[in-house]
Protein backbone atom coordinates (compact mmCIF):
# COMPACT_ATOMS: atom_id res chain seq x y z
CA UNK A 1 0.00 0.00 0.00
CA UNK A 2 2.88 2.34 0.77
CA UNK A 3 4.46 1.78 -2.64
CA UNK A 4 1.10 2.47 -4.26
CA UNK A 5 0.75 5.74 -2.38
CA UNK A 6 4.28 6.78 -3.26
CA UNK A 7 3.94 6.07 -6.97
CA UNK A 8 3.66 9.27 -8.98
CA UNK A 9 0.20 10.09 -10.24
CA UNK A 10 -2.63 12.57 -10.11
CA UNK A 11 -2.81 12.41 -6.30
CA UNK A 12 0.83 13.40 -5.89
CA UNK A 13 0.48 16.24 -8.41
CA UNK A 14 -2.60 17.60 -6.65
CA UNK A 15 -1.03 17.55 -3.18
CA UNK A 16 2.25 19.00 -4.44
CA UNK A 17 0.56 21.78 -6.39
CA UNK A 18 -1.74 22.64 -3.49
CA UNK A 19 1.22 22.73 -1.09
CA UNK A 20 3.18 25.21 -3.15
CA UNK A 21 0.39 27.30 -4.61
CA UNK A 22 -2.09 27.53 -1.73
CA UNK A 23 -1.08 26.70 1.82
CA UNK A 24 0.25 23.93 4.01
CA UNK A 25 -3.15 23.64 5.71
CA UNK A 26 -4.96 23.27 2.39
CA UNK A 27 -2.44 20.64 1.25
CA UNK A 28 -2.90 18.75 4.52
CA UNK A 29 -6.69 18.86 4.01
CA UNK A 30 -6.19 17.48 0.47
CA UNK A 31 -3.97 14.78 2.00
CA UNK A 32 -6.69 13.88 4.49
CA UNK A 33 -9.22 13.66 1.63
CA UNK A 34 -6.82 11.34 -0.22
CA UNK A 35 -6.49 9.17 2.88
CA UNK A 36 -10.25 8.94 3.40
CA UNK A 37 -10.69 8.05 -0.27
CA UNK A 38 -8.07 5.33 0.09
CA UNK A 39 -9.86 4.02 3.18
CA UNK A 40 -13.14 3.92 1.23
CA UNK A 41 -11.44 1.91 -1.52
CA UNK A 42 -10.02 -0.50 1.05
CA UNK A 43 -13.48 -1.00 2.54
CA UNK A 44 -15.07 -1.53 -0.86
CA UNK A 45 -12.32 -3.98 -1.82
CA UNK A 46 -12.89 -5.95 1.35
CA UNK A 47 -16.62 -6.07 0.70
CA UNK A 48 -16.30 -7.34 -2.85
CA UNK A 49 -16.00 -4.35 -5.17
CA UNK A 50 -13.77 -6.34 -7.52
CA UNK A 51 -16.44 -9.02 -7.86
CA UNK A 52 -19.12 -6.41 -8.48
CA UNK A 53 -17.09 -4.64 -11.16
CA UNK A 54 -16.29 -7.98 -12.80
CA UNK A 55 -19.97 -8.96 -12.87
CA UNK A 56 -21.20 -5.53 -14.03
CA UNK A 57 -18.68 -4.33 -16.63
CA UNK A 58 -20.71 -1.26 -17.59
CA UNK A 59 -20.37 0.00 -14.00
CA UNK A 60 -16.58 -0.16 -14.24
CA UNK A 61 -16.75 1.63 -17.61
CA UNK A 62 -18.97 4.33 -16.12
CA UNK A 63 -16.62 4.81 -13.16
CA UNK A 64 -13.59 5.05 -15.46
CA UNK A 65 -15.34 7.54 -17.74
CA UNK A 66 -16.47 9.73 -14.86
CA UNK A 67 -12.98 9.61 -13.35
CA UNK A 68 -11.47 10.49 -16.72
CA UNK A 69 -13.68 13.53 -17.12
CA UNK A 70 -12.86 14.67 -13.60
CA UNK A 71 -9.14 14.45 -14.35
CA UNK A 72 -9.68 16.39 -17.59
CA UNK A 73 -11.47 19.06 -15.55
CA UNK A 74 -8.49 19.22 -13.15
CA UNK A 75 -6.16 19.53 -16.15
CA UNK A 76 -8.27 22.38 -17.52
CA UNK A 77 -8.07 24.15 -14.15
CA UNK A 78 -4.29 23.75 -14.11
CA UNK A 79 -3.92 25.07 -17.66
CA UNK A 80 -6.25 28.00 -17.02
CA UNK A 81 -4.29 28.99 -13.90
CA UNK A 82 -1.16 29.43 -16.03
CA UNK A 83 -2.59 32.73 -17.29
CA UNK A 84 -2.69 34.06 -13.72
CA UNK A 85 0.69 33.50 -12.04
CA UNK A 86 0.67 32.86 -8.31
CA UNK A 87 1.87 35.76 -6.20
CA UNK A 88 4.11 34.61 -3.35
CA UNK A 89 2.86 37.32 -1.02
CA UNK A 90 -0.73 36.09 -1.40
CA UNK A 91 0.01 32.40 -1.25
CA UNK A 92 0.02 31.67 2.52
CA UNK A 93 -3.45 33.13 3.08
CA UNK A 94 -5.03 32.66 -0.33
CA UNK A 95 -6.34 29.46 -1.78
CA UNK A 96 -8.66 26.66 -0.95
CA UNK A 97 -10.84 26.50 2.13
CA UNK A 98 -10.19 23.45 4.27
CA UNK A 99 -13.53 21.91 3.29
CA UNK A 100 -13.00 22.46 -0.43
CA UNK A 101 -9.44 21.13 -0.19
CA UNK A 102 -10.65 17.98 1.60
CA UNK A 103 -13.41 17.40 -0.97
CA UNK A 104 -10.97 17.96 -3.84
CA UNK A 105 -8.61 15.35 -2.38
CA UNK A 106 -11.43 12.90 -1.73
CA UNK A 107 -12.98 13.25 -5.19
CA UNK A 108 -9.58 13.02 -6.87
CA UNK A 109 -8.83 9.79 -5.04
CA UNK A 110 -12.27 8.32 -5.71
CA UNK A 111 -12.11 9.31 -9.39
CA UNK A 112 -9.41 6.71 -9.94
CA UNK A 113 -11.13 3.32 -10.24
CA UNK A 114 -7.74 1.69 -10.79
CA UNK A 115 -7.07 2.23 -7.09
CA UNK A 116 -10.11 0.11 -6.28
CA UNK A 117 -8.84 -2.63 -8.54
CA UNK A 118 -5.35 -2.45 -7.03
CA UNK A 119 -6.79 -2.84 -3.53
CA UNK A 120 -9.04 -5.66 -4.67
CA UNK A 121 -6.13 -7.40 -6.36
CA UNK A 122 -3.81 -7.02 -3.39
CA UNK A 123 -6.42 -8.20 -0.92
CA UNK A 124 -7.42 -11.12 -3.16
CA UNK A 125 -3.78 -12.18 -3.53
CA UNK A 126 -2.74 -11.74 0.10
CA UNK A 127 -5.85 -12.64 2.06
CA UNK A 128 -7.56 -16.00 2.09
CA UNK A 129 -11.32 -16.20 1.64
CA UNK A 130 -11.59 -16.59 5.41
CA UNK A 131 -9.71 -13.95 7.32
CA UNK A 132 -10.14 -12.57 10.84
CA UNK A 133 -12.93 -10.05 11.32
CA UNK A 134 -10.53 -7.50 12.86
CA UNK A 135 -8.91 -7.09 9.42
CA UNK A 136 -12.13 -5.41 8.22
CA UNK A 137 -11.24 -2.58 10.62
CA UNK A 138 -7.46 -2.78 10.55
CA UNK A 139 -6.81 -2.76 6.78
CA UNK A 140 -8.89 0.36 5.98
CA UNK A 141 -7.30 2.12 8.97
CA UNK A 142 -3.84 1.20 7.68
CA UNK A 143 -4.78 2.44 4.20
CA UNK A 144 -5.91 5.77 5.68
CA UNK A 145 -2.76 6.07 7.81
CA UNK A 146 -0.38 5.30 4.93
CA UNK A 147 -1.96 7.74 2.47
CA UNK A 148 -2.35 10.42 5.10
CA UNK A 149 1.25 10.04 6.29
CA UNK A 150 2.76 10.03 2.80
CA UNK A 151 0.77 12.94 1.40
CA UNK A 152 1.16 14.94 4.63
CA UNK A 153 4.91 14.55 4.31
CA UNK A 154 4.72 15.75 0.70
CA UNK A 155 2.50 18.66 1.76
CA UNK A 156 4.81 19.64 4.60
CA UNK A 157 8.02 19.46 2.56
CA UNK A 158 6.68 21.24 -0.53
CA UNK A 159 4.94 24.00 1.40
CA UNK A 160 8.25 25.07 2.95
CA UNK A 161 9.71 28.35 1.72
CA UNK A 162 12.52 27.09 -0.54
CA UNK A 163 10.52 24.46 -2.48
CA UNK A 164 7.66 26.94 -2.79
CA UNK A 165 9.94 29.63 -4.27
CA UNK A 166 11.51 27.08 -6.61
CA UNK A 167 8.07 25.99 -7.77
CA UNK A 168 6.91 29.55 -8.28
CA UNK A 169 9.96 30.23 -10.43
CA UNK A 170 9.02 27.38 -12.75
CA UNK A 171 5.27 27.31 -12.14
CA UNK A 172 4.27 27.89 -15.77
CA UNK A 173 6.28 24.87 -16.93
CA UNK A 174 5.34 22.68 -13.97
CA UNK A 175 1.64 23.53 -14.36
CA UNK A 176 1.82 22.69 -18.06
CA UNK A 177 3.50 19.39 -17.25
CA UNK A 178 1.05 18.61 -14.42
CA UNK A 179 -1.97 19.64 -16.52
CA UNK A 180 -0.67 17.58 -19.42
CA UNK A 181 -0.25 14.51 -17.22
CA UNK A 182 -3.74 14.97 -15.74
CA UNK A 183 -5.19 15.30 -19.25
CA UNK A 184 -3.24 12.22 -20.38
CA UNK A 185 -4.48 10.11 -17.45
CA UNK A 186 -8.04 11.39 -17.86
CA UNK A 187 -8.04 10.72 -21.59
CA UNK A 188 -6.53 7.28 -21.07
CA UNK A 189 -9.25 6.37 -18.58
CA UNK A 190 -11.95 7.47 -21.02
CA UNK A 191 -10.44 5.78 -24.08
CA UNK A 192 -9.60 2.53 -22.30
Amino acid sequence: MLLGAMSPGQSFILVARTAVSSSRHAALAVSFGMGVGCMIFAITALTGMYSLLSLVPWLYTALKTAGGFYLLWLAFKMFSSIQFPIMLELTPTAGLSMQKAFITGLVTQLSNPNTALVFSGIFAAVLSHKFPIYLYLLLPTIALAIDLAWYSLVAYLLSSDRPRRLYLGYSIYLDRLGGGLMAFWGGRLIVN
